[in-house]
């Protein structure tokens, strides 16, 4: 781990995805260490649209939206490590591999995901990240996930 640990405020993380509402679904990332790991923070609230249909009456964060979130943190990892701001990087997932659900997500979870990546490197369009989601200490979800990061020429 290097001595500085790096890290993205909603506005470094917007100039960094081309993710807007509502499908923006991680508010900071902390303790960005390089392309190697990061920590981000998503705070679940009943306004996101999808609790109106998954579930009326009972709101659940479908399981998609947290390996986006998780992936989502990856891509700003990246993008902070590799000074990628402002450049209109996209992100395309490849594949999520080894996917798991432990716990319900409800508004007012704060998501914590940890993120480690397993195989890329600066200069590489292909990158495998494992994540874990976790609300207060608990595991809610992990999975491993390739995506294609793609910049302008």
């Amino acid at each position: 781990m290097s001595d500085t640990l790096l890290s993205a405020d909603i506005q470094l993380i917007q100039r960094i995805l081309p993710h807007r509402y509502p499908f923006l679904l991680v508010d900071r990332v902390e303790e960005i260490d390089g392309t190697s790991s990061a920590l981000g923070i998503k705070n679940v609230t009943m306004n996101e649209p999808h609790f109106h249909g998954h579930f009326p009456g009972t709101p659940i964060m479908p399981g998609v939206t947290i390996v986006e979130a998780m992936a989502q943190t990856a891509a700003v990892m990246v993008g902070v490590a590799m000074d990628l701001a402002d450049k209109e990087m996209l992100i395309y997932f490849m594949s999520i591999d080894n996917c798991k659900f432990r716990r319900k997500v409800i508004p007012g979870d704060q998501l914590r995901m940890h993120l480690t990546t397993l195989r890329g490197k600066p200069g590489a369009k292909v990158w495998k990240f494992k994540g874990v989601a976790e609300v207060e200490g608990e595991m809610a979800s992990e999975a491993e996930f390739t995506a294609m990061m793609d910049l302008p020429a």
